[in-house]
């Protein structure tokens, strides 16, 4: 049973840095393809992030160059790195996780969180000005 849980969240001034983290259990990280997605207020769940199984990564045009995804195959976890953060990345942000060999770039660009069957409970980060 695939399990994923979020960590790391808080409260941060903006131009702080937070580190999140997905623990994942019952699958191996490095098969999948796994992202990070956020959900504001009133908003839809956008995706900030995706490392397809092929190791290739994309971004957010909002998040590009201030966030940086990644993974660690030996804990079986995957890493958001958010620096710089701004007022409007302030969000619950989730983990998830499928068994896909779609392309990393492809699932940014017309994908989104439907292509994700599993997900973590999510972890809020909140950025004051």
């Amino acid at each position: 049973q695939v399990q994923l849980v979020e960590s790391g969240g808080g409260s941060v001034q903006a131009g702080g840095s937070l580190r999140l983290s997905c623990a994942a259990s019952g699958y191996t990280v490095s098969r999948y393809c796994v992202g990070w997605f956020r959900q504001a207020p009133g908003k839809e769940r956008e995706v900030v992030a995706i490392i397809d199984s092929a190791g290739s990564t994309s971004y957010a045009d909002s998040v590009k160059g201030r966030f940086t995804i990644s993974q660690d195959n030996a804990k079986n976890t995957l890493y958001l790195q958010m620096n710089s953060l701004k007022p409007e990345d302030t969000a619950m942000y989730y983990c998830a996780a499928d068994r896909r060999s779609t392309a990393a770039w492809w699932l940014l660009r017309y994908g989104g969180a439907s292509d994700f069957r599993f997900w973590g409970p999510g972890t809020q980060v909140t950025v004051s000005p």
